[in-house]
């Protein structure tokens, strides 16, 4: 028997599996339901009715009902008597969920997630004429939900691990850090990596810069709050653009290479305002160094975000090389290569959804 045929399932076999595959999009999709509307932040981990839970959300009576029993069900929430009268019976949201739904600065936090899953589901209409076509759905197109999903999936990550296992996995990097460097942060969305590596080295001074306008707008807001506005600022624009200056001591960008439409102009500009012993430090999406064809949740992931947001959103600009979600070290050293690299050194820093690289100049 091949490789292939011991994969290969019966039709019961494989029906199940996409039974199962549409009851986790129904929940999903649920799960979009009670974040969106604040249904989740409300219950807290309180008790509450059917009743109490709709006046504080703001959302009818009916649907908060019938949302309840179907959460109840799948498992998500807990009701203390199933027997009650329907206004009677209480729930509650047990802490393990509560922190996954709604502890922003937890790395157990998966609303956000869910959040880019609903996204790419509005633009399917798109997605499919895109696929007709060859063109795109642009990252406005993909609105808010995208962009603050985004944002709110990576936060957790940057902010613990940035300083506290990342960057110090790389001694010349996190010394150049410590020692007060000047870092420009490619990419940087709505800034909390660009946070991250300021609150991490009080000494550090940080450029975010990016190319969506309501991202950066959001980056500055985030600064504020962090308490790290005085040392670090935020630049709408192109990054392949950016104006010759005081070169920086260490030009970083976090997952965002496999999404630029011109990676190489880009990587070229980060080469280029970088000081000739600085640092040039990309992370992008850690699959396998080959494609085999073996299931592989990781892989499954990716190809997932690539074939519904990452490749269109490419493809939605003229002359893209449409690198799409699944980018191999061996692209990323051939990208590095072309901008004036001598390649792509795979970095010591451990972490299951990206792998980090250090761009030799």
């Amino acid at each position: 028997m091949t490789a292939v045929e011991s994969r290969t399932s019966s039709v019961d076999d494989f029906s199940e599996r996409v039974f199962t595959s549409i009851l986790g999009t129904l929940e999903v999709l649920s799960m979009y339901v009670g974040d969106k509307l604040g249904l989740y932040a409300a219950m807290g981990e309180e008790h509450t009715t059917r009743d109490e839970l709709a006046a504080v959300a703001g959302v009818h009576p009916r649907y908060v009902g019938e949302w309840l029993e179907q959460q109840t069900v799948n498992g998500i929430i807990l009701t203390d008597d199933a027997t009650a009268p329907p206004d009677l019976r209480r729930y509650r949201l047990p802490p393990g969920h509560a922190e996954a739904l709604l502890d922003t600065d937890s790395l157990a936090y998966v609303a956000a997630f869910i959040r880019l899953i609903a996204a790419a589901g509005v633009q399917l209409p798109g997605l499919l004429e895109a696929y007709l076509t060859g063109g795109g759905v642009s990252w406005e197109q993909f609105g808010d939900d995208m962009r603050t999903g985004q944002a709110a999936m990576n936060r957790p990550f940057y902010l613990s691990l940035v300083g506290t296992e990342w960057f110090p996995s790389v001694p010349e990097l996190h010394s150049a850090l410590q020692s007060g460097g000047r870092v420009a942060d490619i990419a940087c969305g709505e800034g909390w990596s660009t946070i991250a590596i300021a609150k991490a080295y009080p000494d550090a001074t940080v450029d975010g810069f990016d190319i969506d306008e309501p991202s950066i707008a959001q980056a500055r807001h985030n600064a504020e709050t962090a308490g790290v506005a005085d040392r670090v600022q935020f630049h709408h624009g192109d990054a392949a653009s950016i104006g010759s200056g005081d070169p920086y001591d260490v030009v970083v960008g976090f997952e965002f290479v496999h999404d630029l439409p011109s990676p190489v102009e880009v990587l070229s500009t980060m080469r280029s305002i970088v000081k000739p012993d600085g640092l040039v430090v990309v992370m992008d999406e850690k699959v396998g160094e080959t494609f085999t064809g073996e299931i592989d949740d990781i892989e499954r992931l990716m190809y997932g975000f690539s074939i519904f947001v990452c490749l269109p959103d490419s493809m939605s600009h003229s002359g893209s090389v449409a690198t799409g979600t699944v980018i191999r070290p061996s692209t990323m050293d051939s990208y590095a290569k072309q901008a004036g690299y001598t390649g792509a050194e795979i970095l010591p820093i451990e972490n299951a959804l990206w792998r980090f690289y250090r761009l030799a100049l």
